[in-house]
């Protein structure tokens, strides 16, 4: 038998000891690092497995205009769940909510008859009609329940729809401010949590974890629904007068930035996306199209060219026979044979191109350019919607004397009306240019106190107030005296400009009788409170002039928006010039006290109707003092005798 020395006891002794100790070591490690580095994470999804979760939807919150008025909210849409194991007679009970829900027996049956504990019906059951709740809850079918449940509601229907948006079956943001400003709006969920045993069922030991949903803010806009109606209904009749591919409007505060209107043709239901081609409601026009602007564009060759004193509207002067050579090549006016003699302030009233071509060449090239890129083309406005374009300027080492020429009267260069909008309210309000925006602040839905406040944002000063002062009497001018006068509207002082711009094809030629024509007015001129622009996209069976299509639209929008906001009516303004066939609008006399008899000399230009017995005229309409076209009816209310006794 061999002998084992105590060397190597000890030796193995020790052999052991250390192994032991490093396994011991080992041990401990891993229980340091169960406990402090992964434990949570474990309980985690031990709480998991032991938890069961019902959720609570936060409430999304509204949006409203300017005013409080509500442009979007949430109505009562409750939803199908299913309990499988309380149901009876499945088949039955399938076949009935088939009929409800406008879905097959066999998909109907293959939820009823689900292994779970509770079945969602989706999305056939998802947020379902009154008619479809009413029925189910007449039934009283077992198993069956309606869990509560919301979906957006736009009372005001198409109106605002592109700016709006709208939301998917789970009252996410999909499009316009409901996906712009979604995290806000939509608010965070709340829960309901119990500990079940593997077999679902509740321990009733451990507390239930309640964690109350958070409702999303309520977003105050911008928005004047009373201008939004206007501008709508207006939009509405031109694309029924018209037959146009496309129309849009924009109307915007010039002294912040805040857009009061704005509306796109053609249109969509945002409770009804899904019936529409998805080119109409991802394309809000007024932010997404691209074209060449057009004569609206010489105002900012105007701004730039008084801002630089390369001229004096009343004293320098252009003779326009035409047309006019530049590098090689003949630009023409819109007017065959010119315009003749005139003023640099005719020139803008004419809308006369080679006038224009004339003022960019005296600016030159890094001027010009250098004023368009300050008023902001060439870059997005940073308004807050999804899908804004950049617009289309020349590079500038492709800028050559002809480039220069055509970008001076708006031709050859590619914008977006949201920036044609906000570089004019910069020319007319003192030389502001602001950040487009809609939010204007955020509210707490419960203590409906303002948490946030969006204020204006000023980019920079483009030109002096002198100047912007210049820009505004030139272009009143051309609403009183120039190719705008279909714009007029009395008791205001309304500027602005027409826009007449080809459309080039697919082969990059300009199109043939297809133009976008638009007009781009303010009022009041002396103190703008509201610049609208409306362009209209070929509009079919009339003659293709800004000045005839887009001018009166914009007048009509001007005027009603002002009286509707409450605008006082100016003074001092430029007297409207008639040219034929248009003929001077009449103001109404004050009738009321006169006898009838006495009406004789009235009927010259007025046609009067009568109510009522009598021979003393008690009311009438229009008021006293309204301007009406020659012809117009006048209402007049008769009554007894007019009494001169006073108490």
């Amino acid at each position: 038998m061999k002998r084992v020395s105590a060397v190597t006891v000890r030796k193995r002794i020790v052999t052991v000891f250390l192994c032991g100790l490093l396994i011991l070591a080992i041990i401990d490690f891993r229980l340091g690092y169960v406990q402090f580095v992964i434990g949570d994470q474990l309980m985690a999804k031990a709480n998991n497995l032991w938890t069961r979760d019902i959720t609570f939807e936060a409430e999304r919150g509204n949006i409203l205009d300017v005013n409080g008025e509500i442009l979007a909210e949430n109505v009562s849409a409750p939803s199908v769940m299913l309990v499988p194991r309380q149901i009876e007679n499945p088949q039955k009970t399938a076949e009935q909510l088939a009929k409800i829900l406008d879905m097959t027996v066999d998909k109907a049956y293959e939820y009823v008859t689900q292994k779970e504990s509770m079945v969602k019906v989706h999305p056939e059951g998802r947020k379902i009609s009154k008619e479809q709740e009413e029925a189910i809850r007449t039934l009283n079918l077992d198993g069956v329940y309606l869990a509560k449940d919301s979906k957006r509601n736009y009372p005001n229907g198409n109106n605002l729809a592109h700016v709006l948006g709208f939301t998917g079956i789970d009252n996410q943001g999909l499009m316009g401010l409901e996906l712009y400003y979604n995290d806000k709006l939509s608010g965070d969920k709340g829960s309901l949590s119990f500990y079940s045993d593997a077999k679902g069922k509740k321990l009733e030991d451990l507390a239930d974890i309640y964690k109350s949903p958070q409702d999303g803010l309520n977003l105050k806009t911008t928005i004047n629904t009373k201008v939004q109606t206007i501008m709508e209904r207006e939009l509405d009749l031109a694309v029924a007068k018209y037959n146009p591919d496309g129309a849009l409007a924009v109307a915007v505060n010039p002294d912040t930035g805040g857009i009061i209107g704005m509306t796109s043709r053609p249109n969509f239901n945002p409770e009804n996306y899904q019936e529409v081609d998805s080119k109409i409601y991802n394309r809000n026009l007024p932010i997404w199209s691209t074209y060449e602007p057009g004569s609206t564009f010489k105002i900012i060759t105007l701004a730039a060219a008084l801002e630089e004193n390369t001229v004096d509207l009343k004293n320098d002067v252009f003779n326009d026979d035409g047309d006019i050579s530049v590098g090689g090549t003949e630009l023409h006016c819109w007017k065959s044979g010119g315009h003749g003699h005139q003023t640099y302030l005719e020139v803008v009233q004419n809308s006369c191109n080679p006038g224009f071509v004339n003022l960019g060449m005296e600016l030159g090239k890094e001027k010009l350019f250098s004023y368009i890129k300050d008023f902001g083309f060439g870059k997005k406005t940073g308004i807050d919607l999804q899908g804004e374009g950049n617009g289309i300027l020349f590079k500038p080492e492709n800028i050559g004397p002809v480039e220069l020429a055509t970008t001076a009267f708006g031709q050859g260069v590619s914008v977006t009306p949201i920036q044609q909008v906000m570089a004019v309210a910069a020319a007319v309000n003192g030389g502001y240019l602001y950040e487009p925006h809609i939010a204007k602040e955020w509210i707490d839905p419960r203590t409906e106190e303002t948490v946030e406040k969006i204020e204006p944002t000023m980019k920079e000063r483009v030109i002096s107030q002198e100047t912007s002062k210049e820009v505004r009497l030139a272009l009143e001018s051309v609403v009183a005296k120039g190719t705008g006068r279909p714009a007029y509207v009395d008791g205001y002082r309304v500027g602005g400009k027409t826009g007449t711009a080809q459309k080039v094809g697919p082969d990059g030629h300009y199109l043939k009788n297809n133009y976008v024509v638009s007009f781009i007015g303010f009022a009041p001129a002396d103190d703008p409170e509201i610049v609208v622009y409306v362009a209209i996209d070929n509009p079919k069976n009339t003659v293709q002039f800004g000045g005839v299509v887009a001018a009166p639209i914009v007048g009509t929008i001007i005027g009603d928006s002002l009286r509707a906001l409450g605008v006082k009516q100016r003074e001092g303004g430029l007297d409207k010039e008639y040219m034929w066939p248009e003929q001077p609008k009449i103001e109404v006399p004050d009738l009321i006290g006169l006898e009838k008899s006495e009406l004789t000399e009235y009927m010259t230009n007025l046609s009067i109707e009568t109510s009522g017995a009598g021979d003393t005229i008690i009311n009438q309409a229009p008021q006293p003092g309204t301007k009406v076209e020659p012809g117009s009816k006048i209402r007049i209310y008769l009554s007894g005798k007019k009494d001169n006794n006073s108490d």
